[in-house]
């Protein structure tokens, strides 16, 4: 099955050619049609990912710390949070900033090969509990019609499949977003109160939530949707983000 899996993305990419979302160049190889990256630029990220990891970071939202401990200035003030830590891989900046166009508007969906990989890996290397339940952020009403996919929810499905001889992580889907401003349009301080009750836990949460999300600039989603779920009945709410800004 992983074999007929590599070949499909294989074969979608000598026909319908979208080349490596970093730079560009041909993906000629199983493993580069695979992940959707030449294997010069997959190699450089994963020597940075290695190098960021070796940083250190604000025990709330992960993002790496300049002059600060423990805490970053912006969780310091706000320190009311409903999510207990979240985890981030990229900075949405330089060529990262391709490679998440290239997954969320390009829809270059082999890039979710290589996320979901990463996320395996990071989960395992950061001790998150195997009776971790994943819950994917929920979308804004109205998007699937207008965007026609949503990247979270992809990512959720490759999760909750296993890939070879991974098995599966067990997802629920629990949250649901009512209609809001989008977060992109807002400023750092209202951002918080634009979710406030805007999401919500439409069944029962698990003891351990595991939410995952493409980009992190406030934190005001994961905390919204950690918020929905400890009223739900979870106990600890974790948050992992590809991107933060």
């Amino acid at each position: 099955m992983k074999n007929f899996k590599r070949l499909a993305f294989f074969l979608r990419e000598f026909f319908f050619q979208s080349g490596c979302a970093i730079c560009g160049r041909p993906c000629t190889t199983m493993d580069e049609t695979w992940y959707g990256l030449c294997d010069n630029c997959r190699t450089d990220i994963e020597r940075e990912l290695k190098e960021m990891g070796e940083l250190a970071t604000c025990e709330y939202c992960g993002k790496p710390l300049i002059s600060e401990q423990g805490r970053c200035l912006y969780c310091r003030q706000t320190e009311d949070r409903a999510f207990d830590r979240v985890i981030v891989l990229f900075p949405y900046s330089g060529k990262y900033r391709k490679l998440l166009a290239g997954y969320k508007f390009d829809k270059q969906i082999a890039l979710g090969n290589f996320f979901v990989e990463l996320i395996r890996q990071t989960l395992e290397k950061q001790g998150i509990a195997p009776e971790t339940r994943i819950v994917p952020v929920p979308p804004r009403p109205g998007k699937l019609r207008k965007a026609g996919w949503d990247q979270v929810e992809y990512l959720a499905r490759l999760l909750e499949r296993g890939q070879g001889s991974d098995s599966g992580f067990s997802v629920i889907r629990c949250l649901k977003r009512l209609r809001s401003k989008s977060q992109k349009e807002l400023g750092r301080e209202n951002r918080r109160n634009n979710l406030r009750g805007r999401i919500t836990s439409i069944k029962q949460a698990p003891g351990t939530a595991l939410v995952i999300d493409d980009v992190m600039t406030t934190g005001s989603t994961l905390d919204a949707c950690a918020a929905a779920l400890k009223e739900g009945g979870a106990r600890a709410v974790y948050g992992l983000c590809l991107f933060y800004d």
